[in-house]
């Protein structure tokens, strides 16, 4: 990912220093295990401790020659450890994969700790904004129509307890990628005994697989990868309802603008929606990763490296692109400007066309058949329609030639919006206990 959508605690976890720590880390408790079941000398865990991670720059100048990323690695540490015999017993028993696959388990569940505590913040964000909105009114649309009375709070509460949703499919996720394995060659254990993996495994917060060839089965990391697109699209969604919200012809909503901000080189009185258009693109990145990560399932026999240079992209791209999508999300919402004036004065524009559903009920209550109440009232809506009448006239008008009483002042009574909203009050408790 590129370093304008990259923050910096998750580009950490994904940058090449911290991704040698973990190798580090991996070889090192291998060998303490070793040393405690006397398969390796004692005295050569100190000083392998104490080598500090090769750096990024040297590990690449052996690679070049190698053409191997594990041994240069290896052969750049060893260079750093004192004596340097010490390093003789690392990786002793190991596979490549056994320290790429349980150092990804480790990067993967460093990296969804952090996304966890930012879902966490917006959907308190989102709960905190649509609890203030339980009483703001706006009109409810289908199709981009409008439908009935409805309000804002209403829609937010929807996206809430959506992103709450994505946070805990996240949070089992993390289950399914926490998995790691030390298990030699072809995962036969032949040169390492499993003790060694139960040892790593429990000292690093992972779990060691069920089976393993030399590589762990990438379902779980598709589970992950598709839990982010998830995450990512309900942020999407926030930001698609901003979006119209924002359009000249709705005014509903705005997003946050600064001081000093600008909208257009060319025109000077523009207030663009950047923040949403941003995620609504960036959403298309986390997406993207699903077909090429989830095809790293299916390799050759035992192993081939096919999904490796997949993962090297997708994996730190995704992580990175909805942590980013997070944070901006929940500075959208937090900012995020309603104009409550212009959602009622929306709510009246089509003359009262909203209330047409409960003119159907109401009429068919006094015992006229549905078909002949909805004729009556969709020729009234259609007059509303062409003309600009308010609903309640061309709705008498057409009554009137139909032979049909109108109870006005019942009518006056169901004709609110308040009453389309009456019984919204279990979800805003429901959404008040939402964490």
């Amino acid at each position: 990912m590129i370093e304008r959508y990259t923050l910096p605690e998750m580009g950490r976890v994904f940058s090449d220093a911290h991704k040698y720590e973990l190798w580090c880390q991996v070889e090192t408790l291998v060998l303490e295990a070793h040393a405690h079941d006397g398969t390796v000398p004692a005295d050569a865990v100190e000083p392998v401790r104490a080598a500090p991670p090769p750096t990024p720059e040297r590990v690449a100048e052996i690679e070049a020659v190698t053409q191997h990323d594990v041994i240069a690695f290896l052969t750049a540490w060893a260079d750093n450890t004192e004596p340097r015999e010490a390093a003789a017993w690392v990786h002793f028993g190991m596979t490549s994969s056994d320290l790429l696959d349980t150092a990804l388990a480790a990067q993967l569940v460093e990296a969804t700790d952090i996304l966890l505590a930012k879902a966490d913040t917006l959907v308190a964000a989102l709960r905190d904004h649509a609890l203030e909105h339980r009483g703001t009114l706006r009109v409810g649309r289908t199709h981009g129509i409008h439908g009935e009375p409805d309000v804002w709070g209403h829609r937010v509460a929807d996206f809430a307890f959506g992103l709450a949703r994505s946070r805990d499919r996240l949070r089992r996720a993390r289950e399914a990628v926490g998995v790691m394995a030390i298990s030699g060659p072809v995962g036969t254990y032949s040169n390492i005994d499993p003790r060694i993996e139960s040892y790593v495994a429990e000292r690093m917060g992972l779990r060691p697989a069920d089976v393993s060839t030399q590589v762990v089965l990438r379902d779980g990391i598709s589970e992950w990868v598709s839990c982010l697109a998830i995450m990512a699209t309900v942020c999407e969604a926030v930001a698609l309802e901003v979006r119209h919200g924002q359009r000249t012809e709705v005014r509903e909503l705005w997003e946050p603008f600064g001081k000093g901000q600008k909208g257009s080189s060319a025109m000077p009185h523009k207030k663009n929606p950047i923040l949403s258009e941003r995620i609504c693109g960036m959403a298309r990145n986390v997406r993207a990763q699903i077909v090429p990560v989830m095809e790293g399932i299916p390799l050759w026999h035992e192993r081939d490296i096919s999904h490796s240079s997949t993962e090297r992209i997708s994996l730190p791209d995704a992580a990175i692109a909805a942590d980013y999508l997070l944070h901006v999300t929940t500075r959208l919402v937090s900012g995020l400007v309603v104009d409550t004036d212009r959602m009622r004065a929306n709510l009246d524009s089509t003359g009262g066309l909203i209330y047409s559903s409960t003119v159907v009920s109401e009429l068919i209550e006094t015992g006229a058949s549905r078909e002949d109440v909805y004729a009556l009232v969709q020729a009234a809506a259609m007059g509303t329609w062409d003309s600009g009448t308010p609903f309640r006239e061309t709705l008498r008008a057409e009554a009137a030639e139909r032979g049909v009483a109108l109870d006005e002042k019942r009518l006056d009574e169901v004709c609110r919006p308040e009453r389309f909203v009456r019984r919204l009050d279990g979800l805003f408790d429901r959404l008040a206990k939402l964490s």
